[in-house]
C-alpha cells in the first residue's frame, strides 16, 4: 500500500490525532465527520463519568449524582471543545476520547499501586527497541497496555502470513501487511497517545545506528529476531551503548537478560559462545560454523525434547521451527515485566533462566 500522509502521519498504521476543539477548523477532520462512510463513535460521556468515579474513590456515587459531577465538569470544559477526535484509517472509524492527561489518569489508574505514579511517570521516559514481531507483538502490546514506554521502535521485514497466526494476535484482515504495521495499529488502538516507530526493513546496517541512537538513544532492546547475524550484531551495539537487552525464546520458558548497563565487559549470550574466539569476529565465522554457534545460543541441551525433534526436522517435514501462542503470549508478558524491573531499578541481574510449566509437579 502506499503511504496516505495527513499532518505527516502515515495512516496506513498512525492514528491521527486532532483536538476537539480543532473541529470546526482542521480541514481532514472535518471531511471525516461529514463522511458517511465513515464510522463516528462518541462515548464520552462514559470516559468522563469513569473519570469522575477514579477521582472520588471514597465515595459511592449514585447514578444521579455521577451525573451531576459529569455536569459540572463540562461546566469546566465545554463539551464541544474537550477531549479529541481518533481516525484510525484502516477502520474507518472516527472516535471521541478524552484529552490527553485525562486519557492517560484513567487508563493506568488500575495499575495503580502495582506502578505507582512517579514509576509510571518515569516509564513514559523511556525507549525500547523491539527487533522481530512474533514474541516481539506480545511485548509490545503488553508493554503498550501497561503504558509503560515513552518511544517504541519496532523493526521487522516481514508481511504477515497466516502459518504466522498461529501465534501472533490478529485477524485474517492483516494477511499480507507489513508486521509492523499490524503491531502498530494494535498499540494506536489500545493507546493513541503513544509513540510508535517502525523500521519496515528490519534491523540493516543502514538503520543501525538510527535505530540505536536516535533522540538520546534506546534505554532497553527487547530481541526476538530469527537472523543469527543480527542477533549478534544487535547485542554487539547494545553492549557498546550499554543498553540492556532481553530476550525469550518460547521454549520451556527460557528468558535471557543481558545487563550491559550494569557490566560494561559482560561477554553476549552470557559466553556461551567463547569457544568460537573473539565475540567482535563472530560475524566472519558464521558462514562455516552455523549451526554450531546457533546451537550454543540455544543451550540445546537444555531445548525441551519435542523442540529438539522439531530441529532435526526442518528441510524435511517442516520449513522452520515451531512456536506456540501460549509459550508466545508468556514470554510477551515476561518481557514486559522484566523491562518495566529493570526501569524501575528493581534488582534483575544478569543470565538465563527457565519458566518451565511442563516441569511442575502436581
Amino acid at each position: 500500500m502506499n503511504a496516505i500522509n495527513i499532518d505527516g502521519l502515515d495512516l496506513n498504521y498512525q492514528a491521527l490525532v486532532v483536538p476537539a476543539a480543532d473541529a470546526e477548523s482542521h480541514p481532514f477532520l472535518i471531511q471525516l465527520l461529514e463522511n458517511q462512510s465513515v464510522e463516528k463513535l462518541d462515548e464520552l460521556d462514559i470516559q468522563v463519568a469513569e473519570l469522575m468515579k477514579i477521582n472520588s474513590p471514597k465515595e459511592k456515587l449514585s447514578q444521579e449524582e455521577l451525573m451531576i459531577k459529569v455536569g459540572e465538569f463540562y461546566g469546566k470544559h465545554n463539551r464541544d471543545n474537550y477531549g479529541s477526535w481518533v481516525y484510525f484509517h484502516w477502520r474507518k472509524q472516527l472516535i471521541r476520547i478524552l484529552s490527553k492527561e485525562d486519557f492517560i489518569q484513567l487508563r493506568t489508574s488500575r495499575n495503580r499501586y502495582k506502578i505507582t505514579q512517579e514509576e509510571q511517570e518515569l516509564l513514559y521516559s523511556k525507549k525500547i527497541g523491539v527487533i522481530g514481531l512474533s514474541v516481539g507483538q506480545s511485548v509490545a502490546l503488553s508493554l503498550a497496555m501497561e503504558r509503560s514506554f515513552g518511544e517504541l521502535r519496532i523493526a521487522d521485514f516481514d508481511t504477515l502470513e497466516l502459518s504466522n497466526m498461529n501465534r501472533i494476535r490478529t485477524g485474517i484482515y492483516s494477511l499480507g501487511l507489513k508486521k509492523v504495521w499490524v503491531v502498530a495499529r494494535e498499540v494506536a488502538e489500545v493507546d493513541p497517545y503513544l509513540k510508535v516507530s517502525i523500521y519496515d526493513q528490519g534491523i540493516t546496517p543502514e538503520n543501525m545506528e538510527e535505530f540505536f541512537e536516535k533522540d538520546g538513544g534506546l534505554d532497553l532492546l527487547v530481541e526476538e529476531c530469527d537472523s543469527l547475524p543480527i542477533k549478534i550484531q544487535s547485542r554487539l551495539k547494545a553492549k557498546a551503548m550499554g543498553i540492556p537487552v532481553i530476550m525469550d525464546t518460547s521454549d520451556r520458558g527460557m528468558m535471557d537478560i543481558e545487563r550491559y548497563d550494569l557490566e560494561k565487559d559482560r561477554p553476549i549470550f552470557h559466553g556461551y559462545l567463547k569457544d568460537f574466539g573473539d565475540e567482535t569476529e563472530l560475524l566472519t565465522k558464521l558462514n562455516d560454523n552455523y549451526r554450531e554457534i546457533l546451537f550454543a545460543i540455544l543451550h540445546f541441551e537444555q531445548l525441551s525434547e519435542r523442540l529438539k525433534y522439531s530441529m532435526s526436522e526442518i528441510g524435511k517435514t517442516i520449513t522452520t521451527w515451531p512456536q506456540l501462542a501460549s509459550s508466545v503470549i508468556m514470554g510477551g508478558a515476561m518481557g514486559a515485566h522484566y523491562a518495566r524491573a529493570i526501569f524501575l531499578n528493581q534488582d534483575v541481574p544478569s543470565g538465563r533462566f527457565y519458566v518451565d510449566l511442563d516441569s511442575i509437579k502436581w
